[in-house]
C-alpha cells in the first residue's frame, strides 16, 4: 500500500488514474482552504459528485477499513480533508456535522492567525486560543485527524500537549533539514514522536529544495534524516502535490479574501508562480510508485518501508478517525 497525505488542485479522471499507475492505495484531497461553511458544503457536494462519475477508479473512504476495502478492489480510496477551520464557521456544532458528512482531516490555521491559534507565517505566535482548545476536544471527539502542517510553532506544541488523541503534519519536512518558516522545529518532530503522531514528508519544491526534489533517491534521502529525528513510527508520505493549479487558484490559496496586496505564500519574490515539479515526479502522481525503491536505495528494510508508505498513517488513523 501507498498513502499519500495531502494533495491539492483540480482532480479529474486522468489524476485519478494517474494515481492508480502510481499504485497510490489512498490520498487526503484539499476540500478547501479559506472556504465557509456552505462553500465548503458545495465542494463536499461535488467531491461526491466527482467521486461517483469515477466509481471504477475510486471511492470515498471514512476509516482504515474502508481504505483497505477499497485499495483491495483496486481503486484508491479518497479521504475527505480541509486546509483551514473556516469550513466550522467557529461553531463548535459544525465540527461534528461535517465528520458525519465524511470529512477526516482538518488543519487548524492555513497561514494566517485565526481564532483557533497562530500561523507559521505570523511574527508571534499566540499558542492556542480559548477557542482552539474547544476545537480541539470537538475534533478528538468527532473523530476528525488534527493537521498542524501550516500552524505555528507554539500552537503546535500547545496542541499535542492538549490533544488527547496524536495529530498529524499532514505536509512538510524538518526545518533543520530544509530550512523554511513552513517546514518544522526538532521540537515539534521530538514531541510527534513521543506523542505518536506522524510528520508527511512532502515534495512541493518550495518547502523542500532543489537537492531532495532532484530524484526519488535524494528525496528518500531527506525521509531518513526526518526519521533520524522524529523517529521510524512518526514519518509517513504527504507530498503537498498541485493538480494543474493556475493563477487564479494561486491568488485563491496565497491571498484568499483578506488581503489587496500580492502574498507569495511559501514562495518569495523572483520566484515563479508556479514553481517546477520534482523531476521524478514530472510525469505526475504516477510517479510515486518510485518511492519504495528510492527508500530502500537508502537503506530501509521493507518492514520500515512499510510503516513510512502506509503503515503509520494506518496506525494514527485508526487511532484518530470516526469510525462509521
Amino acid at each position: 500500500m501507498l498513502i499519500d497525505a495531502l494533495q491539492c488542485g483540480h482532480f479529474s479522471r486522468e489524476v485519478f488514474s494517474q494515481l492508480r499507475q502510481g499504485g497510490v492505495s489512498a490520498v487526503t484531497v484539499t476540500c478547501g482552504f479559506w472556504e465557509d461553511p456552505m462553500e465548503s458544503f458545495d465542494s463536499l457536494g461535488k467531491w461526491r459528485d466527482l467521486v461517483g462519475e469515477n466509481a471504477d477508479l475510486v471511492a470515498l473512504a471514512r476509516t482504515p477499513a474502508e481504505i483497505e476495502a477499497v485499495a483491495a478492489s483496486g481503486r484508491t480510496a479518497i479521504v475527505l480533508g480541509f486546509q483551514n477551520t473556516d469550513l466550522f464557521g467557529n461553531r463548535i456544532r459544525l465540527v461534528e456535522m461535517f465528520a458525519e458528512l465524511g470529512v477526516r482531516v482538518v488543519q487548524l490555521t492555513y497561514n494566517n492567525q485565526n481564532s483557533v491559534g497562530g500561523s507559521c507565517y505570523e511574527a508571534e505566535d499566540s499558542g492556542l486560543a480559548r477557542f482552539g482548545r474547544e476545537l480541539v476536544r470537538e475534533m478528538n471527539s468527532a473523530g476528525i485527524l488534527i493537521d498542524c502542517s501550516h500552524v505555528g510553532e507554539r500552537t503546535t506544541l500547545d496542541t499535542i500537549r492538549h490533544s488527547q488523541k496524536p495529530i498529524a503534519v499532514t505536509h512538510g519536512n524538518a526545518r533543520s533539514v530544509f530550512d523554511h518558516s513552513r517546514n518544522k522545529s526538532d521540537d515539534i518532530l521530538h514531541a510527534l514522536r513521543e506523542s505518536k503522531g506522524v510528520i508527511g514528508c512532502a515534495v512541493y519544491r518550495n518547502i523542500t529544495g532543489d537537492y531532495f526534489c532532484a530524484s526519488a533517491r535524494n528525496w528518500a534521502e531527506m525521509v531518513a534524516k526526518t526519521v533520524e529525528i522524529a523517529g521510524i513510527d512518526s514519518v509517513g508520505i504527504g507530498t503537498d502535490y498541485g493538480h494543474d493549479n493556475g493563477p487564479a487558484d494561486y491568488a485563491w490559496m496565497r491571498m484568499g479574501r483578506w488581503t489587496r496586496h500580492v502574498d507569495y505564500g511559501a514562495s518569495a519574490p523572483g520566484k515563479p508562480l508556479k514553481t517546477p515539479r520534482a523531476e521524478w515526479l514530472a510525469e505526475g502522481v504516477s510517479g510515486l510508485g518510485k518511492i519504495a525503491g528510492g527508500l530502500k536505495e537508502v537503506g530501509f528494510h521493507d518492514d520500515e518501508i512499510a510503516k513510512l508508505t502506509h503503515g503509520n498513517w494506518m496506525r494514527l488513523y485508526g487511532e484518530t478517525f470516526r469510525q462509521g
